[in-house]
């Protein structure tokens, strides 16, 4: 079924395609061309071309179409489960594994390995079937997956709201000296590289707020708790980044380590309410061998 949404330009002399990527910030600014040049979007209910630049109170509407059925294979993978009941099962996931299909990694994923130990997941995304978040590839951690379709709604409701607690460890660049600080700026596409998000100005992007505390300082390095209060899209990288103390290990928002194996980023406790009852429960993860020898290494 097509989605289609309707917006009114504010800004004038912005090019139709590079209004249809914000608006979409999951779209390439390529994807955004091709939908315009197949007709699927309209200014003033008229077919218009990628590079029309719009006039301020122009009514854009945007046609999303379905994606094509894409079959998920069931693969039968280890999953280190750490609660399961009728809704949902927390599981702690290894670094390397990506959540969902995508490309550059169609299979061998979390959803693959999710649909091996259970053939029913709900699929309100034929990709994600009872994903309610994500985790880097690259990072590890605490992750939730609904086992039916009420409580995945219950879940995203939840995440959506801000009422999840998700606390992570992370290793930062640099001797960060305040014990305690809360990052407050909104995170988008950045306009210089569209496969990578940014801190972009007031407007551009969605509002993302990151609490952070410093558990200990190791030589050049800072070890943190980090409390993402809102989900952006690589949103503890890029505020760390932003403020000039880089996710050690990190190839796309800071510099690759020697000393690092890989993205020093890992869901340490995630607490939310299960769908059946309301009760608060929280579960935690243990930090990885991989990072503890990490932190031996540099301590």
């Amino acid at each position: 079924m097509h989605k289609v949404s309707s917006f009114v330009a504010t800004e004038p002399g912005v090019r139709l395609d590079k209004y249809v990527a914000e608006k979409f910030p999951d779209l390439s600014r390529t994807q955004a061309q091709r939908l315009v040049d197949n007709g699927y979007v309209t200014v003033n209910d008229r077919v218009a071309k990628a590079g029309v630049k719009l006039d301020a109170g122009d009514r854009v509407s945007i046609t999303l179409p379905s994606p094509p059925p894409s079959p998920l294979l069931p693969e039968a993978m280890p999953l280190n489960i750490i609660y399961e009941d009728s809704d949902l099962l927390v599981i702690d996931k290894p670094a390397g594994l990506a959540v969902h299909p995508a490309p550059g990694h169609p299979s061998h994923t979390l959803v693959n390995a999710l649909l091996s130990h259970l053939p029913d997941l709900p699929e309100s995304d034929s990709l994600r079937p009872g994903v309610v978040h994500r985790l880097d590839k690259d990072a590890s951690g605490v992750m939730v997956v609904a086992k039916n379709s009420p409580a995945q709604l219950d879940l995203i409701s939840q995440f959506k709201t801000h009422s999840v607690v998700k606390a992570y460890v992370v290793l930062v660049k640099g001797r960060l000296t305040a014990d305690d600080g809360v990052i407050e700026a909104p995170i988008g596409r950045d306009p210089r590289n569209r496969k990578r998000m940014a801190v972009v100005a007031e407007g551009k992007g969605r509002e993302a707020r990151t609490h952070y505390h410093v558990v200990k300082h190791l030589e050049n390095y800072t070890l943190l708790e980090v409390r993402p209060e809102t989900g952006r899209t690589h949103q503890i990288r890029v505020h760390l980044s932003a403020i000039g103390y880089p996710v050690a290990g990190d190839k796309v928002y800071g510099v690759k380590s020697a000393q690092l194996p890989r993205l020093f980023l890992h869901a340490c406790r995630l607490g939310f309410k299960l769908p059946s009852t309301g009760e608060y429960r929280e579960f935690t993860s243990n930090l990885p061998p991989d990072l503890e020898q990490a932190l031996a290494d540099i301590g």
